[in-house]
C-alpha cells in the first residue's frame, strides 16, 4: 500500500496539504489546504489506512519505554508461550481458550526507587490523556472517595497501540504484560466466531430481538438479510488487524480469557495530538 511505503520511508504523518497538492488530488473538491492524510482517509472510509496512520502517529509521537520494549527478546518469548497456552474446546462450542490465567504485576520493589526514577517509569507504563479523561472529566474511575483512600485502591490507564489493537493489548497487558503485536489474541477471536458461529449467533439473535424492539418504537422494521449483514461485519472485524472492536467480540474474548471483561471507555476517539475524530463505539 502507498501509504505504508510513505510511512515506512520516514513520511511524516502530520504532513498537510499544499494549495497545488490539493488541486492536483481528483475529486479535489473534497480536500482542502492543510488537510492531512488523515483527512483524506476518513473522507474516503479508507479505515485500513485509518488505522494505519493512527498507530503510526502514536509510534512517531511517543517515547514510552514499557516492559515489552525494555526487554524484547523476553517478551516475544511470552508471545510464544501465550501462542502455546491456546487450545479449543471439543463438542458444540469449540471455542479457543487459555489453558493458563495469569496475571501481570509490577514488582513491589518500584516503590523503593528514587521518587523521580519512580515518577518516570509510571509515566511511560500510564496514558495520562486517558487517566485524566476517564477521572477528571467523565468520572468513570476513581469516583469512590472510600476506595481510594481508605483502601488505597486505583484504576490506572495503560498506554498502548492506538486505533482498534488497544483492547487487544489491554487485556495481554494485563494478563501477560505484552502486547498483541503478532495478533495472536486477535486470530484466536476470530478463530472462535468461526468455529462456534451457531453458539455465539443464538446468543447475538437475543440482543438483536432487543434491537428489533427497539426499532419497532419508532416504525423502523430491520430485515432478516440485515442480520446476515451485520454477523459477516463481526467476523470481518475480528480478522483486520487495527479494526476496532464491538460487544460481541468483547464477550468472545471473556470466554477466551475465562474470566469476566469490565471495559471503561473514552467517550471519543481522538488522534495523537487530542483531535477528536470520531464517537467511540461503546463507553464505560
Amino acid at each position: 500500500m502507498a501509504v505504508n511505503a510513505y510511512l515506512t520511508c520516514g513520511g511524516d504523518v502530520a504532513r498537510q496539504l499544499t494549495a497545488e497538492e490539493a488541486t492536483l488530488i481528483e475529486d479535489g473538491s473534497r480536500f482542502q489546504k492543510g488537510h492531512t492524510l488523515l483527512h483524506i482517509a476518513l473522507q474516503s472510509q479508507r479505515q485500513d489506512v485509518v488505522a494505519s496512520l493512527l498507530t503510526a502517529s502514536v509510534t512517531s509521537q511517543s517515547k514510552k519505554r514499557l516492559p515489552p520494549h525494555t526487554c524484547p527478546d523476553l517478551a516475544n518469548e511470552i508471545l510464544r508461550t501465550v501462542a502455546c497456552s491456546l487450545r479449543q474446546r471439543k463438542g458444540d462450542f469449540p471455542c479457543f481458550f487459555f489453558t493458563e490465567v495469569v496475571t501481570f504485576a509490577l514488582p513491589g520493589d518500584i516503590e523503593d526507587l528514587l521518587p523521580t526514577v519512580e515518577k518516570q517509569l509510571l509515566n511511560d507504563i500510564m496514558d495520562h490523556d486517558v487517566q485524566r479523561e476517564l477521572e477528571l472529566e467523565e468520572s468513570t474511575i476513581n469516583w469512590s472517595i472510600e476506595l481510594c483512600e481508605r483502601f488505597g485502591s486505583r484504576l490506572y490507564a495503560l498506554w498502548n497501540r492506538s486505533a482498534g489493537d488497544c483492547l487487544l493489548d489491554s487485556v495481554l497487558q494485563a494478563t501477560w504484560g505484552v502486547f498483541d503485536k503478532d495478533n495472536t489474541l486477535r486470530l484466536a477471536l476470530s478463530d472462535s466466531l468461526a468455529e462456534a458461529e451457531g453458539t455465539f449467533k443464538l446468543i447475538l439473535s437475543s440482543m438483536e430481538e432487543y434491537e428489533s424492539r427497539q426499532a419497532e418504537l419508532y416504525h423502523f422494521t430491520l430485515e432478516e438479510d440485515q442480520w446476515d449483514q451485520d454477523w459477516s461485519y463481526i467476523l470481518s472485524l475480528a480478522r483486520q488487524p487495527g479494526s476496532a472492536l464491538e460487544q460481541m467480540h468483547i464477550f468472545t474474548l471473556a470466554h477466551i480469557l475465562r474470566r469476566p471483561i469490565i471495559v471503561y471507555g473514552v467517550k471519543y476517539v481522538k488522534t495523537f495530538r487530542g483531535e477528536t475524530i470520531d464517537l467511540a463505539k461503546f463507553q464505560g
